[in-house]
C-alpha cells in the first residue's frame, strides 16, 4: 500500500479551492534561503519566491511574495499597503503570527489572511515555486491561483 502523504495545511486550503499543484520535497533538517534551495533543486530563482512577513507602522501585518534572489523595496511596498512605513516582523515572532516557522513560512493558510501582495514577475510564469508550509515542501502552482486563492494582488516590490 502506498504511503499517503501528510498535506500541510496550504495543500489542504489549495485542494479545498480546487486548485492544481504539485509537490516536491527535499532534504533539509534546518533553515537555508531560498537562494540555497532552488540551487539545490536545480530551479530558477526568478521562479522561486520566499514570503516575507512584516508589520506595517499602524500595527497592521502584510504578506510579500517575491523572487528569492531579490530584495523587498520597503518604501514601494509600504505604499501598496497604505502604510507610512514597514519592516519585517522579529523572526521570534514568525510562528506566532503566522502558524509557520522560519524557512517554511507560506502566503498559504497562515493563522489570518493578511493583505497579500505578489511581486509582478510571478506572471511572466505559468508556475512559481513557494513553500509548502514546512520545512523539506515546495508547492508549484500558477501565481495567478496563488493570488486568487490568498485574495492576493500583484505589484512591483522588489528594489532595483
Amino acid at each position: 500500500m502506498a504511503k499517503k502523504e501528510n498535506k500541510t495545511n496550504a495543500m489542504r486550503i489549495l485542494d479545498k479551492n480546487k486548485v492544481q499543484y504539485q509537490v516536491n520535497h527535499y532534504e533539509c533538517d534546518e533553515f537555508i534561503d531560498g537562494m540555497q534551495i532552488a540551487d539545490k533543486n536545480g530551479q530558477a530563482y526568478e521562479q522561486s519566491f520566499k514570503t516575507l512577513v512584516t508589520v506595517g507602522k499602524s500595527g497592521g501585518y502584510y504578506v510579500f511574495v517575491i523572487p528569492v534572489d531579490k530584495e523587498i523595496d520597503f518604501k514601494k511596498a509600504a505604499k501598496i499597503v497604505g502604510e507610512k512605513s514597514i519592516e519585517m516582523i522579529p523572526v521570534k515572532d514568525i510562528n506566532a503570527v503566522t502558524g509557520y516557522i522560519r524557512g517554511g513560512c507560506t502566503p498559504l493558510g497562515m493563522k489570518k489572511l493578511y493583505p497579500t501582495v505578489i511581486e509582478e514577475s510571478a506572471k511572466d510564469f505559468d508556475e512559481i515555486i513557494i513553500s509548502g508550509g514546512k520545512l523539506g515542501v515546495q508547492i508549484i502552482l500558477n501565481p495567478l491561483d496563488l493570488a486568487k486563492t490568498v485574495n492576493g494582488r500583484f505589484d512591483t516590490l522588489i528594489a532595483i
